[in-house]
């Protein structure tokens, strides 16, 4: 099998076998039917948690069953919660198959960001059951694979297969952040899952960082220097 990676992001028709696009929804993302006998199986790739200042940084593939397509997938940015939650449900149940990888705090100050988001590509990928002939990855970079592996830029918005792992990396992630705000309340990581808005900030000033923040990011590291030379609020 061929293997390695284009060069070159695509655009919203990922691969010339595919045939005409199939709706899943008004306002959803795309599903590309591609012929078995020729293409294989294609997987989404999308991640979640590059921004932040703390916690992980989650990726998720998903292999779309063609037959039994999920209403209303989509960009996982543009919907609620609530809908985000019941569609990882119905992704779960009804997608050939999924995989979800993560790169820790200590992975991302150790590698940098970037390539903490490939390594959990990477973990994302073999991490599905069944093996893809095809991976779609959302954006303009690509992880090591041992398939063949396509960028396309705003898949997350026009590739089912993409959209469905959006939404599956960023329930899983905002889940862990779930968990760093019950062990550190006072940061408020339920509201703004790592992101560093005012309050995030303050409560950096005021606690110092938590084994969840990122040392490597700047507001993190100025904040640590802070707490260890007493200078904090």
């Amino acid at each position: 099998m061929k293997t390695g990676s284009t060069s070159r992001p695509t655009s919203a028709r990922p691969d010339r076998r595919a045939r005409a696009p199939l709706a899943y929804g008004r306002a959803a993302a795309q599903q590309y039917a591609f012929d078995w006998g020729d293409g294989g199986l294609v997987a989404g790739v999308d991640e979640a948690g590059r921004g932040p200042l703390a916690g992980p940084v989650v990726a998720a593939a998903v292999i779309l069953d063609d037959q039994d397509p999920i209403d209303g997938v989509a960009d996982s940015k543009t919907l609620s919660a609530a809908r985000r939650e019941a569609l990882y449900d119905a992704i779960r149940a009804r997608a050939l198959c999924l995989g979800v990888g993560a790169a820790s705090v200590e992975e991302i100050d150790r590698l940098n960001i970037l390539q903490a988001t490939l390594l959990a590509m990477q973990r994302a990928v073999a991490g599905l059951r069944l093996r893809p002939s095809l991976v779609l990855v959302d954006g303009n970079r690509l992880p090591v694979l041992e398939m063949r592996t396509e960028a396309v830029v705003r898949g997350d918005a026009t590739v089912a297969a993409i959209a469905a792992a959006s939404i599956v990396a960023k329930v899983t992630r905002d889940r862990l952040m779930d968990e760093a705000h019950a062990a550190h309340p006072a940061f408020g990581f339920d509201r703004h899952r790592g992101y560093g808005t005012a309050q995030h900030l303050r409560a950096l000033r005021q606690h110092g960082p938590t084994p969840w923040h990122r040392r490597s990011f700047a507001p993190v590291a100025e904040a640590l220097r802070a707490s260890t030379t007493g200078g904090g609020a």
